[in-house]
């Protein structure tokens, strides 16, 4: 495959500049809901302080044991709306979807992960990681978890210290890695980390066998939660590092023979005076046989708006599909308008939610994949009135719109040659971007897209 990518983007840059972006309509087939407070039980030899989680997510991340005690809210940015749920919890969360990919094999179910948990290194570490096997029944509108993966080390592949380093089953939590994206194989999975950010290889049962380091050329890029790093000694002094917080491995997309992975950063390297680089993110090629990088990489630029990306797969040998959006959430019609304050209004509506559809085989001489098309989120058509739940809304807006108004849309891959399907990361118990005043559920659609899975 990289030698039909490298012989595409030789054509395209002798072809010229690539057509313009297009936007192509959108029609919900289906949706389906798993309610937010879905909780699942921690394996019986995990370590007991895992039976609750959540404890480390109130003021300072000092430990709260009390179950419930510390109300969730949305967070300054979005106004500190009430969600309805409080921390900590009872079990694990099922949610947190960032990342999603077909089960080999078996129609209508998918793979998807459980991220890292709470939203941060420091407060994540009675957050299990998982991977779920779950199957979108759109007809009903319901969502079964099927299996579920819990990852480990223990063999003692991670070469640094992990929460629960001590014990025989060493269980990986939100404090090792913050997962973010997922590519199964034949004998397991590659995960995409943002701590690192790291590529990790599992096998069929979650156990960890390579942790992979990110190099751009011979630069190894690291995190400002990469283990290695530690505070200096000295006030006066920094710490050096390239990608930004919560800005790693967002995406990751295989390539059909499985010969070459694409881990996308979520967010712009940094330069050394702390600004980012440019408005784009780099797509690193790595060979999956070696498990190494291959020095190839690619660039997925902006549109103006656009913060960040929240997922990537391949729809063929040389074009993918990339979630970008802002960091906005809830429905613009209503936004607060002046005087009003939350929680009667969204303070910071979503407005760029998209899918494009981007082809890696046409690369400029600047290494910019170009893209194809895609189409809006945040104007779907429901003729049928497919929608499940479609919030709070102002006056006047048309019941066969429908929207995806989530803060983090992470989930997008192929069904089949007229479908995708698209979840939110619905950050519990942090989010409420559907509601004003109520955490978010984990929302699966099925979307018709025929023209832009035709696009090229």
């Amino acid at each position: 495959m990289r030698a039909l990518l490298l012989a595409a983007g030789l054509v395209a840059a002798v072809a010229g500049t690539a057509r313009a972006d297009q936007r192509f309509e959108a029609t919900l087939a289906g949706h389906a809901i798993l309610p937010a407070a879905s909780f699942t039980q921690p394996p019986a030899d995990a370590p007991p302080g895992l039976a609750v989680s959540g404890r480390f997510t109130g003021p300072g991340n000092l430990r709260v044991e009390q179950v419930g005690a510390i109300p969730g809210d949305t967070g300054a940015m979005h106004g500190r709306r009430p969600t309805g749920l409080s921390l900590p919890f009872r079990g694990q969360p099922v949610q947190g979807f960032s990342g999603i990919k077909p089960v080999a094999g078996e129609p209508g179910a998918y793979w998807v992960l459980t991220d890292n948990g709470f939203g941060a290194r420091r407060n994540s570490s009675d957050a299990m990681l998982m991977i779920h096997k779950l199957r979108p029944d759109f007809r009903a509108g319901t969502v079964a978890v099927e299996r579920t993966i819990f990852l480990s080390d223990p063999n003692r592949v991670v070469p640094f210290p992990i929460a629960t380093d001590p014990s025989p089953t060493r269980y990986l939590t939100g404090v090792d890695f913050d997962i973010e994206s997922i590519q199964p194989v034949a004998d397991g999975f590659w995960i995409g980390d943002e701590f690192g950010p790291f590529l990790i290889r599992l096998d069929t049962e979650g156990r960890v066998r390579k942790v992979v380091a990110t190099k751009l050329g011979e630069e190894e890029i690291r995190g400002p939660d990469n283990p290695a790093l530690q505070l200096p000694a000295s006030p006066a002094q920094t710490v050096a590092f390239r990608a930004q917080r919560s800005g790693g491995f967002e995406g990751m997309a295989l390539s059909p023979d499985g010969s070459r992975a694409y881990a996308l950063l979520e967010k712009p390297l940094l330069q050394p005076d702390g600004k980012p680089e440019g408005s784009f993110l780099r797509i690193l090629e790595l060979d999956t046989a070696k498990g190494d990088w291959t020095g190839r990489s690619m660039k997925y630029r902006f549109e103006e708006g656009g913060v960040s990306i929240g997922d990537f797969n391949m729809v063929d040998d040389r074009r993918a599909l990339i979630i970008e959006r802002d960091d906005g959430e809830g429905d613009p019609s209503r936004a607060c308008a002046s005087g009003q304050q939350p929680p009667a209004c969204f303070p910071m509506p979503a407005r760029l939610k998209r899918i494009y559809l981007v082809d890696l085989g046409a690369t400029d001489s600047d290494g910019f994949v170009r893209k194809i098309g895609h189409v809006d989120l945040m104007a779907i058509r429901d003729p049928e009135g497919l929608a499940r739940q479609r919030g709070d809304l102002g006056e006047g807006v048309p019941r066969e719109r429908f929207n995806f108004p989530f803060f983090t849309i992470e989930n997008v891959a192929v069904v089949d040659a007229d479908h995708i399907i698209v979840a939110n990361d619905n950050n519990l118990p942090f989010s409420a971007g559907r509601h004003l005043t109520r955490a978010d559920d984990n929302e699966f659609m099925l979307l018709r897209v025929p023209e832009l899975l035709r696009a090229r």
